[in-house]
Formats: structure tokens, sequence, C-alpha cells
């Protein structure tokens, strides 16, 4: 739930520094905001990915801007111009983040089933091998009879 976290307070800081400007003007470049939306969601994965496991970005060489420019076609202006509009426009910089909120809420939860299935799927295979097991040691090992005293 670190991604939260840290989601809320990007938000709460952009809700407190739009409200200082005055509404600006969209730039001729704007970023859609759906696209803003699913590159800011992109941002906060690598982020995450980063805290958890940052050696797997070195390993692939990844550096977060420059590769989500590229997925997205965009450049750092646009990028920033188009932040500081959204920033300015807080109901819709707010449903961005809750939209990514969510989103992100949605991937842990897919996340954690997944783990939930992969751990009892191995649970239960281990009570199959093991039932085998016992099985094979009682019928391979009959019983030791002790002769009875008459």
């Amino acid at each position: 739930m670190d991604f939260s976290k840290a989601l809320i307070t990007i938000t709460v800081f952009f809700l407190l520094a739009s409200c200082k400007k005055k509404l600006i003007e969209p730039p001729t470049d704007l970023i859609p905001q759906t696209e803003m939306t699913e590159l800011l969601y992109d941002l906060a994965l690598i982020n995450g990915l980063r805290s958890t496991n940052p050696n797997l970005l070195k390993q692939y060489d990844i550096e977060t801007m420059p590769y989500l420019y590229k997925k997205y076609g965009i450049d750092s202006l646009q990028f920033v111009k188009s932040s500081e509009y959204y920033a300015s426009v807080p109901a819709t910089n707010q449903a961005m983040y809750t939209t990514i909120q969510n989103r992100l809420e949605q991937h842990i939860a897919e996340i954690d089933e997944q783990r939930k299935q992969k751990t009892d799927s191995l649970r239960s295979n281990n009570e199959r091998v093991r039932d085998s097991l016992r099985k094979k040691t009682t019928s391979s090992n009959p019983p030791v009879r002790v002769p009875s005293e008459k």
C-alpha cells in the first residue's frame, strides 16, 4: 500500500499547488487526459518497482522518464506543461489520480490473489505427495505381527 500513500501525497501536493495558481490555458501540445492518466499510472508502477527491485531496472537499463517519453511519444517540456496545466484544474487532476489509485489497488489485489492461488496450489500438491508417500509406506511395509503368548 506504499503506492497509495505516495499517490495521495502527490495528489495533495498538486491540489495545494493548484490553489495558488490562476487557471492557465491548456498548452497547444497538451497530453490528453486519458493518455496523461496512463503515463502517470506507468510512472507509479515504475517507481514502485524501483523501490522494491531496483536492480531489475538497472538490469534492463531502464531510465524512468526517458522510457516514458519514448513510450508516449512526448518530450520533457510537453510533460511539464501538461502536468502544470492539469495541476491548475483540481477536479480533473483529482479524477486522474483517483483513477490511478483505483487501478493500483486493483492491480495489487490481482497480484495478491495470484499469490494466494499459487500458495494454495503448492499446499495442495504437497498434501497429495505426502498422502501418496504415506500410502506407499503403509502398503510396502505390512504390519509386523508379534506372536501372542499362549
